[in-house]
């Protein structure tokens, strides 16, 4: 069995990283627009705050699964990775967890409160949400350093921390296109166009900054045919940002025919960021300290959790994929009765 595919010490861990990977990648984009919409939170009034939980009522709960799919997998595959990437990232791990738990706590009672508690509890869910996003670009800065703790990393953390806003905040925008309408969707588009100026200079900046201040990241983009074949990335980024841009403009539309092309065009986007970070650094989960292959558990484990993985991942994509087809449509004002 275990040779089934070839041999056992690569395919097994390569297919975990990808689980791993693919979790990373659905739960940034849909996870994204959660907290995207959190920060957006700040610019509607009381009445528009309403319809913009109740876009995300539905599905932030099993949104959030894939984060823990994603660190439990990392956790079982990659031991001793998970030891020395979560050491590295204790403190802006411990205040992701913070921001997860206020933003819970906040759209519970925020439901169920009125006059200052609401709006308090508003507050709260904007603190929650921008201190998870901002955790999470900090760390991916961290990361892509080395997990250093100089200050040259602490910086560019700061700098991906500032980017990560922008993305999340555009994919919440995006998502409010899709799941609302009139002056609210008008208004969701306007968010959508100014993100997407911050995004597209956050990404430009984190492309150039990244092979600059890691000399593998330099070799591995720009040397020999690597260049050749890796241009589709950034070539393909940019044709998504000017379609965006177009669409934007275009938008609203007679009949809400296009309100979902924002949204698909963005998860591109992050797409191709994300295969742009997974070529810049396999075959290293630890960046240049250790391997998948190193860090993987032995392949007998790795056989026997593959066989859980298999069945949990179609579990939670068939849960998903029903309430988002349950909940499909314009949202209305979210209720507890």
């Amino acid at each position: 069995m275990l040779n089934l595919f070839g041999d056992p010490t690569i395919w097994l861990p390569l297919a975990f990283a990808g689980l791993m990977g693919l979790s990373i990648l659905i739960y940034v984009v849909l996870d994204g627009f959660d907290l995207g919409i959190g920060m957006l939170f700040a610019l509607g009034d009381d009445g528009e705050q309403d319809r913009m939980m109740a876009s995300v009522g539905p599905f932030w709960d099993a949104n959030e699964t894939w984060l823990v799919l994603a660190v439990g997998l990392l956790l079982v595959a990659f031991p001793a990775a998970h030891g020395i990437i979560l050491g590295a990232l204790y403190l802006p791990v411990a205040l992701m967890l913070v921001g997860l738990i206020l933003r819970g706590v906040a759209f519970e009672f925020r439901a169920k409160s009125e006059g200052f508690a609401k709006r308090r509890w508003s507050h709260v869910f904007i603190t929650g949400s921008a201190l998870t996003a901002l955790t999470q670009g900090y760390m991916l800065g961290v990361y892509i350093m080395g997990l250093r703790q100089d200050p040259a990393a602490i910086a560019f953390g700061l700098l991906t921390a500032i980017c990560l806003v922008a993305g999340y905040m555009l994919v919440g925008a995006t998502w409010l296109i899709i799941k609302t309408d009139g002056a609210l969707q008008r208004r969701a588009i306007a968010w959508a166009r100014r993100a997407l100026i911050f995004a597209a200079i956050g990404m430009a900046a984190i492309s150039i900054a990244s092979p600059l201040v890691s000399p593998r990241i330099f070799e591995k983009w720009f040397s020999g045919p690597a260049i050749l074949v890796l241009a589709p990335l950034p070539i393909g980024s940019a044709v998504i940002f000017i379609v965006l841009t177009v669409l934007l403009k275009n938008l609203p539309d007679a009949g809400d025919r296009w309100c979902r092309l924002p949204f698909i065009a963005v998860t591109g986007l992050f797409a191709l960021a994300f295969a742009g970070l997974a070529y810049s650094f396999y075959p290293f989960v630890v960046p240049d300290r250790l391997t998948l292959f190193q860090a993987a558990s032995a392949p007998e484990s790795l056989l026997i959790i593959l066989f859980g993985a298999l069945f949990v991942l179609p579990a939670i994509i068939a849960y998903s994929a029903l309430s988002y087809h349950i909940f499909r449509g314009k949202a209305t004002l979210l209720s507890y009765d």
